[in-house]
């Protein structure tokens, strides 16, 4: 019967602000195995390291100061990670990071995805926002070559149906409910 591993992903709306959770969560009796964080907002010297190794986990960040940022935490060892979407290199905002990880003998690919809010429908942040989608689709193409386990986890800023939201009739078509962000979503739901 194969291992399990347990994966956990979550918006930690600052590390260091909600680090007290952080590190009862991981001494907790059912801490996951991985942790994908999102918007560390702090730099990668900002990452409380010592004390999240202290507790048995490697971990691989992509900080930003102030905003976003990124990071994987894993009770198993981590190689090639990447940080930063391939394909939209030019982006110097902190909101990608992959790693494959080596648990009980097979390489799990994973990623800790931020995507932009978007701010305002017809914004450049929303624009910025669906080219975002657009490379992560592509990667999630690339992914699909390679013969791995995968998890890609993350914030997606996008509510996907009615259910989701407090107020559908009122929301709809607001950002993070908008029928452009849902075809975006949905574009990488159903690549397989």
């Amino acid at each position: 019967m194969p291992q399990t591993i347990s994966i956990a992903t979550w918006n930690v709306n600052s590390i260091r602000s909600r680090l007290t959770h952080l590190l009862d969560w991981l001494d907790a009796d059912n801490a996951p195995d991985i942790l994908c964080l999102q918007e560390l907002k702090t730099v990668d010297e900002g990452v409380p390291v010592m004390e999240i190794e202290a507790r048995g986990y490697n971990i691989a960040t992509h900080g930003q100061k102030t905003y976003n940022g990124v990071a994987i935490l894993s009770k198993f060892p981590m190689e090639d990670v990447i940080r930063g979407l391939p394909g939209n290199e030019e982006d110097d905002q902190a909101r990608y990071i992959e790693a494959v990880i080596s648990a009980h003998g097979e390489a799990v690919r994973v990623a800790s995805v931020y995507v932009p809010n978007g701010q305002a429908v017809g914004s450049d942040k929303f624009a910025y926002k669906m080219r975002f989608f657009d490379f992560l689709r592509q990667r999630l193409q690339w992914w699909q070559e390679q013969n791995e386990l995968q998890a890609m986890t993350g914030d997606y800023n996008v509510a996907p149906t009615p259910l989701d939201v407090y107020a559908p009739d009122k929301l709809e078509g607001t950002v993070c409910f908008h029928p452009d962000e849902r075809a975006k979503l949905r574009t990488l739901e159903h690549l397989g």
